[in-house]
């Protein structure tokens, strides 16, 4: 039998949380009851998040943040632990990709790439660590079909995301004999503002991007939504250094 989600009295730390995935993970952990530390660049729209939250009944802390900083990302971990006493689940949900030929990438686009996918993963788990283990919770990263598959005009996202697998995995062995639990999900193309803001170079082959656009069309950011709550909350209890793959057969073949 399944177990039901439930986070009632647990804190939660959702990145990325003005939108998209993010925005997605950050309610469906209300319904299931956690506290939250909302966590993304955009104030604003942050907010909106919060007011989307207020019906859950539970507590909400904003946390306005560039997380290519790493002092930026562990003041979040700071705030969160300041306002709930505790932490109990870290989600690294925000993202950003750069469309571009690998010839004419700007350093400061694959910069960014590699500071927000994978390198803040890294720094708030490095922050959130101590309180995660005394908590007994778990760690979710995303990740992405790109991790897995080469995709044309992607390889700094490519890079990040395959980066973040393996640090999921190299930290769960580190940890096997600890009380936490530290997975991450790999979804394939969603409708999301990452999605709606993507442009491909001049000249792209556009028939090297079908190869990675799915057969059958884009994942719902609702059901990856649900995965992620599932293994931040006592759900995933079995669930260890695995990578769900979410991506409506992208990689199978």
């Amino acid at each position: 039998m399944a177990q039901i989600i439930d986070l009632k009295g647990k804190a939660a730390l959702v990145t990325g949380a003005a939108s998209g995935l993010g925005r997605a993970t950050a309610l469906r952990l209300a319904e299931a009851g956690a506290s939250l530390t909302l966590v993304d660049v955009n104030a604003a729209a942050l907010e909106e998040t919060a007011a989307l939250a207020a019906p859950f009944g539970v507590e909400v802390l904003v946390h306005a943040a560039n997380l290519a900083d790493a002092d930026a990302c562990a003041g979040a971990v700071e705030s969160a632990v300041a306002r709930f006493g505790r932490l109990d689940a870290l989600c690294n949900i925000a993202g950003v990709i750069k469309m571009a030929s690998s010839e004419t990438m700007p350093r400061s686009d694959f910069g960014l790439t590699m500071a927000v996918n994978l390198f803040a993963p890294w720094h708030l788990s490095q922050a959130a660590l101590p309180h995660l283990l005394a908590a007994e919770g778990a760690i979710v990263n995303c990740a992405s079909s790109a991790a897995f598959i080469g995709e044309a005009y992607a390889a700094a996202y490519c890079a990040s995301k395959a980066g973040l697998v393996n640090m999921t995995r190299a930290m769960a062995m580190e940890y096997v004999r600890k009380p936490i639990r530290i997975n991450a999900v790999a979804p394939g193309g969603m409708m999301t503002n990452i999605a709606n803001g993507m442009s491909f170079p001049e000249n792209a082959e556009m028939d090297l991007v079908a190869r990675f656009s799915g057969l059958r069309g884009l994942v719902e950011v609702v059901d990856v939504a649900e995965v992620i709550a599932m293994l931040a909350s006592p759900a995933g209890r079995s669930y260890h250094g695995a990578c769900i793959q979410i991506d409506a057969g992208i990689t199978a073949g």
